[in-house]
């Protein structure tokens, strides 16, 4: 995952003897991951202090720190009567609710590897992460056994554990969830892990090529923990509005939170704009955690009476663009801060705690950045490079990606993360998103980041989101095509779109065609799989030679449900 957007070993200091290293400012306090107690250890410890205080509520319920340690319990001894033993690798299909709290819990209770699966996921991409993470169980709610359950059945793994089944167990394997959850023993399983040991196997939802499963440490998700404390400003007292899936790190990581800090979560399902501030005022969220857009989504929304009757605070994440940032806080009364990470990293490498618009900010105190050219060297204030990062403390930085040597020896070099995210620093030290580095075109001896075209594209009011990608041209190297997707009762004009581009474009930087899309197809971080759209320019609207039709075109492969947008 990568906390961006239209926003390392044993540690060496302040970069390798490279003076253009980013480190926190003079008079930050360096915050340490504190060892002393694992993430069971935590759910402990506040189900023993504070058995009463409400840890998550969800459609009304809520659960309180004895209850979860009770029910977590259960559901560990459940698993481990089954057979489940440390390090066995256990995947997860559960939508968003208090019991995948639970059972994330209860497999780090267990000794378990937790190996989350994207609820959308269906046939080949599905098959691929079962058949390369090879898991010894799979958790998963019936309302997935139609895409699911034939991959299990092709591939026979040992146990097939379904939520919301009565079925008894059989023959065949399948176990009801609900007969672990009322496991006799509520005792604690006993196990004692360490600070290091391998607690998750989280797959990235990349734009291209296959995803590669980051092995995560309790550690590292700990870290992830105090990010999201840092990113947030987030305080004892406050309330998060959990809307982000928990088989993401944006979701699993606040869970964590709540067991380190005083704050309360409130669990909704999916995101759904036409709701969200209806969920917001009865949860009474202080703080919600944005990415992927929906601070754009929510700009797009109707003006109302109830823009500012709210007691929402921070919008915390990535993906605020600075044309957004100014306009979203005014109009609904809040404050952006704008972080910037990816799982690789624990989560969370950069805050903009300061306001500053547009910036990912600067590093948290554990992590030391640089922007470096292709060679890597570092790059001076302004210039374009690659965002790579340098742990500051040990184990907050990915040991490899599970079974891939090749990709992990290709991001991890010389002690250094390199992320493949493209990034400026200004002469305070504060970074600039610019996109990834394979999302760029090259065309007419220029390199063009995708997203630089995209954030301006995505400001026209009759456009809800634009996607820019290089395709064959007869001379030179790349031209450049744009799908829009319109905003709701809009039908923009390319003429009229291109217009808008020169005006606020270098000339290089202007899209040539022009396309329409009904949907976009999008990762779980809401981010559009662009090797999914297509690169004819068959009647697509060309610049040079307009057409009196602009041509509606869809993704090629079948659109994952998304997220509500009414």
């Amino acid at each position: 995952m990568r906390r961006a957007g239209t926003t390392a070993r044993e540690p060496h200091g302040g970069g390798d003897g490279g003076v253009h290293a980013v480190v926190p400012p003079r008079g930050t306090n360096v915050v340490c991951i504190d060892d002393a107690l694992t993430i069971p250890g935590l759910l402990e410890r506040r189900a023993a202090e504070d058995p009463a205080t409400a840890f998550c509520s969800f459609e009304g319920h809520t659960l309180t720190f004895g209850e979860v340690d009770v029910a977590v319990n259960r559901l560990a001894n459940g698993l481990i009567e089954l057979g489940i033993e440390h390090g066995d690798r256990v995947a997860v299909m559960l939508p968003n609710h208090p019991d995948h709290i639970l059972t994330i819990l209860a497999l780090m209770k267990a000794g378990a590897t937790w190996v989350p699966l994207n609820v959308h996921l269906r046939g080949p991409s599905l098959a691929y992460v079962l058949e390369h993470a090879d898991p010894r169980a799979v958790i998963a709610d019936a309302r997935y056994r139609e895409a699911l359950g034939p991959l299990l059945a092709a591939r026979a793994p040992a146990l097939s554990i379904w939520r919301g089944d009565s079925a008894e167990t059989g023959d065949d394997g399948e176990v009801p969830f609900e007969r672990l959850r009322t496991h006799p023993s509520s005792a604690s399983p006993g196990y004692h892990g360490g600070a290091h040991d391998e607690v998750c196997i989280s797959y990235t939802s990349g734009t291209t090529g296959e995803p590669k499963g980051v092995i995560m440490t309790d550690r590292m998700l700990r870290a992830s923990a105090v990010g999201a404390r840092l990113g947030g400003g987030i305080g004892d007292g406050d309330v998060l509005l959990v809307w982000e899936p928990l088989y993401h790190v944006g979701g699993s990581e606040v869970v964590v939170l709540g067991l380190m800090q005083r704050i309360r979560l409130v669990l909704v399902e999916r995101f759904s704009a036409a709701r969200f501030w209806d969920q917001v005022r009865a949860a009474g969220a202080t703080h919600v955690h944005h990415l992927g857009g929906i601070l754009q989504v929510l700009m797009k929304q109707p003006p109302g009476e109830r823009d500012r009757d709210h007691p929402v605070r921070v919008f915390w994440g990535g993906g605020c663009t600075g044309e957004v940032w100014r306009p979203f806080e005014e109009r609904f009364g809040v404050r952006v801060r704008e972080v910037y990470g990816m799982t690789e990293a624990s989560s969370i490498t950069t805050v903009n705690g300061e306001g500053r618009v547009g910036s990912i900010g600067r590093p948290v105190p554990y992590f030391a950045v640089r922007v470096v050219d292709d060679r890597g060297a570092d790059v001076g204030p302004g210039t374009l490079g690659e965002l790579i990062i340098q742990e500051r403390e040990p184990g907050l930085i990915m040991r490899g990606y599970f079974r891939n040597p090749e990709a992990t020896a290709a991001a991890l070099r010389d002690g250094w993360l390199f992320t493949g995210d493209l990034a400026r620093v200004d002469e305070e030290g504060f970074l600039y998103y610019c996109g990834r580095k394979t999302d760029s075109v090259r065309r007419r001896g220029e390199n063009i980041s995708a997203w630089e075209v995209e954030r301006v594209v995505d400001e026209h009011p009759a456009v809800e989101r634009s996607a820019l990608v290089g395709v064959a041209t007869d001379v030179g190297e790349q031209d450049l095509k744009l799908f829009v997707k319109p905003a709701a009762g809009c039908a923009p004009d390319p003429a009229g779109l291109i217009d808008w581009c020169q005006e606020r474009l270098p000339r290089f930087q202007v899209p040539r065609y022009v396309a329409y899309v009904d949907e976009f197809d999008l990762t779980p971080t809401l981010r559009i799989r662009k090797e999914r759209l297509s690169r004819s320019t068959d009647g697509c609207w060309d610049r040079e030679r307009p057409a009196p039709k602009l041509v509606d075109e869809r993704p090629a492969a079948t659109p994952i449900p998304q997220p509500e947008q009414s």
